[in-house]
């Protein structure tokens, strides 16, 4: 029962971490085309608060995963949670690079427009595929 509810909590942290991971990118695309200060701040304050949160919601979900594996380590023999994993590590990737970009808009620094920016928010919707198709069809 306990593994269970180890799940859900999993479940529903992943949740939320992928609504900022989809949403903070959107954020960079707007950022991305402002021209005036009071909006920078509005959307520095946006970012930075956003981050800080889906930063806590990715941190309890690696660490309900990582209680998961504990409870069940045979778990990690199945190539499908092993590819699930290296999709992970590419998320985390990803999510530190978004960090990267915050601190870049903070200083002035922003070095992409708007359209990179839609393609770059298109990444973690590939990942949520690809780890959502392995965890329910686990077809390796």
């Amino acid at each position: 029962m306990l593994y269970l509810w180890i799940k859900a909590l999993h479940v529903i942290f992943v949740i939320a971490w992928f609504a900022g991971l989809f949403y903070l990118p959107r954020l960079f695309v707007y950022h991305a085309g402002t021209t005036d200060s009071l909006s920078d701040d509005r959307f520095q304050i946006m970012e930075r608060r956003l981050y800080a949160l889906m930063t806590l919601a990715g941190i309890v979900a690696v660490v309900m995963a990582g209680i998961l594996i504990v409870l069940q380590p045979t778990l990690l023999s199945q190539h499908w949670l092993q590819a699930k994993l290296w999709l992970v590590a590419a998320l985390i990737f990803y999510h530190g690079w978004c960090g990267q970009i915050v601190k870049s808009f903070k200083l002035s620094r922003n070095a992409h427009s708007g359209t990179w920016y839609r393609w770059f928010n298109e990444v973690p919707t590939l990942l949520l595929f690809a780890i959502v198709i392995l965890v329910v069809v686990r077809p390796i």
